[in-house]
């Protein structure tokens, strides 16, 4: 895909991604590589360098680090209301049989 469709698809625009690619390369995440037998004369490739695959992977290991902390979050959330819900139910109960 050429950099405008990237951008387009990103929701960025064509300035704004090349900043950020120029970015990612001075950090030597990626690299850009010409096509030697492409018939566009932009045929550029940007691929992960081994620094990129790395963070890349350090980076999914905190994205999944932090949903599973969401997900565990969430479970005790839904436990804590089932256990409010059935003490109401309980003092609910027990109230209809005072009167």
């Amino acid at each position: 895909m050429t950099q405008r469709e990237l951008a387009e698809k990103l929701g960025i625009s064509l300035g704004a991604l090349n900043y950020c690619l120029r970015g990612l390369m001075s950090k030597g995440l990626i690299k850009m590589k010409n096509f030697a037998n492409s018939k566009n004369k932009f045929g550029y490739v940007y691929i992960l360098t081994p620094a990129g695959i790395t963070e890349k992977a350090a980076l999914a290991q905190r994205f999944l680090q932090r949903k599973m902390t969401e997900y565990e979050s969430l479970k005790n959330e839904i436990e804590a209301i089932k256990i409010e819900l059935k003490n109401d139910a309980r003092q609910n109960h027990h109230k209809n049989y005072q009167h």
